[in-house]
């Protein structure tokens, strides 16, 4: 099987990189940037792509690769921070500061290219650069140029190895048109991969991981935990317990339809109902951090405490997915955008070991997985909701009372979605109950009463997002009923705000 090995150099880009290979059906492995030369052989590569990175390549401490791994006998990209490490290693120069580019810029060709053969004279990339690459290594040329002057790509004369720097694994560009033409016209892969004999492999490795060990799986109605429950049964069967812990956090009778929608997957499924511990926990914490650390460290503590009961009990499994992995910043050289309850919120003594067989799955990836092992379209095609719930959307302090008056409005949001036929073609539509009062009339009085705000986005992997003009006639609707029917609201205002540079979630 073909493989397309990435090497990570802290890029929040990275996976999606690999996501972008993926779909075009070459199968690709991410390994880190200290990985030895030896084991990227070992994965019989046919391409190597350097990702970008946060770092300066002119830092002491700098990421550096293997010595041997740019004389591999493959083709190479450097993206990035990867072009700048290739020019550097080579013999160019690269320098810092000078002349940052960020957003949408300009790039004009320059003589012939390998890679960039076909594609437009001019056009605009998305750069994100403090650093140059000031000289290209002997036996390479500059295909490209910004209007400043910039090199934007460079190849070598026996067109093997190229730079970008630029993010070819970007749709709003077009430029993700280059990753295609850089697999098969220059790498000469096949495209043959996909997802139904990764489900397989995991099957095996799950099997082989486990041993004869016992798996409890925290459910919480949500896509991610629902496949991999369901993937994980596949492979263990009656060894895999799930758990469904009611945090108090849900919205509006989501309780009671989780419960019902795993009637028919043939799971074990034990309810907890620990809302009043949770809300205990939370009660007085506004920090978003705070809040999402608690709640993963009370989710361990909830399994671990009905693990006991069970009896022997050796894994616990996660719906993890990359985005999460990335955003909590568990790489060197990335920035932590927020922590994830999956993976921020572990305690150092944890009683039992983690299994997390979606990790390097994208949410579409995940999708296309449980269909294909016979997880209900009502669970697969479910929005995303955040696993710790309704605690970051209701910003500021957490009460019964508050959260009832963010389920009512999110109820009614909802509802109007579904009535206008939007609800099921949104990716991820919400309210977020601000710790905001404004003055208001009703009844021909005053009143002083919280904000809310309503968020509609549409994403494929999560990694960025575009928010959703909703017609005016459904925004008038909603904002009329929430404030008329929802005690505590006077105000309705819209997040008109993409990914980046906000993220998808408040909090």
């Amino acid at each position: 099987m073909e493989n397309v090995v990435i090497i990570d150099c802290g890029s929040q880009f990275t996976q999606l990189i690999a996501r972008r290979v993926r779909e075009l059906k070459a199968h690709s492995t991410v390994l880190p940037w200290d990985v030895s030369v030896e084991r990227v052989q070992k994965q019989n590569p046919a391409a190597l792509i350097i990702s970008g990175g946060p770092e300066s390549v002119n830092d002491p401490d700098a990421i550096v690769l293997a010595e041997g791994l740019w004389e591999l006998d493959v083709p190479i990209l450097g993206i990035c921070y990867g072009m700048q490490l290739m020019a550097r290693t080579l013999g160019g120069q690269v320098v810092s500061g000078e002349r940052p580019e960020y957003g949408l810029t300009e790039v004009h060709r320059k003589g012939s290219s390998r890679l960039l053969e076909g594609f437009p004279e001019e056009g605009e990339v998305l750069m994100s650069h403090r650093d140059r690459v000031a000289q290209v290594p002997d036996g390479f040329r500059v295909t490209a140029e910004t209007a400043h002057g910039v090199v934007a790509a460079m190849e070598d004369d026996a067109g093997r190895r190229f730079g970008l720097q630029f993010h070819p694994a970007l749709a709003e560009t077009g430029q993700d048109l280059l990753l295609s033409r850089f697999l098969f016209d220059i790498c000469g892969c096949k495209g043959d991969w996909k997802l139904d004999g990764w489900v397989s492999t995991a099957v095996e490795k799950i099997r082989a991981k486990v041993g004869p060990g016992r798996v409890v799986c925290g459910l919480s109605g949500g896509v991610d935990s629902s496949v991999a429950a369901a993937l994980v049964h596949k492979a263990i069967g009656s060894q895999l317990e799930c758990i469904f812990v009611d945090h108090g956090l849900m919205r509006m009778n989501e309780a009671r339809h989780v419960l019902d929608s795993y009637a028919g997957l043939g799971l074990s499924v034990r309810h907890v109902d620990a809302s009043e511990l949770f809300l205990s926990r939370l009660a007085g914490v506004t920090d978003p951090e705070k809040k999402r650390r608690i709640v993963g460290q009370l989710f361990i503590e909830v399994f671990d405490a009905e693990a006991a009961k069970i009896g022997s009990v050796d894994w616990l499994l996660q719906g993890t997915i990359y985005p999460d992995v990335i955003e909590s910043g568990s790489k060197k050289g990335s920035a932590l955008v927020k922590s994830h309850h999956n993976v921020g919120g572990l305690p150092e003594h944890m009683k039992l070991k983690l299994l997390e067989p979606l990790r390097d799955l994208f949410k579409d990836e995940v999708r296309e997985l449980g269909r294909l092992i016979g997880v209900p379209d009502a669970i697969v095609n479910r929005q995303p909701f955040p696993g710790p719930g309704l605690a970051v959307r209701c910003l500021g302090e957490i009460t019964r009372e508050r959260l009832d008056t963010l389920r009512a409005a999110d109820a009614i949001f909802r509802e109007e979605l579904t009535r206008a036929g939007l609800y099921d073609k949104i990716w991820q539509s919400f309210c977020v109950l601000l710790p905001v009062r404004t003055v208001g009339v009703m009844e021909e009085g005053r009143t002083y009463s919280e904000v809310l705000a309503l968020r509609a986005v549409n994403s494929q992997d999560a990694m960025t997002a575009e928010w959703v003009p909703l017609p005016s006639s459904l925004l008038e609707v909603t904002a009329k009923r929430i404030c008329s029917e929802v005690p505590g609201i006077n105000r309705v205002v819209l997040d008109v705000t993409s990914k980046p540079p906000a993220t998808i979630e408040w909090e």
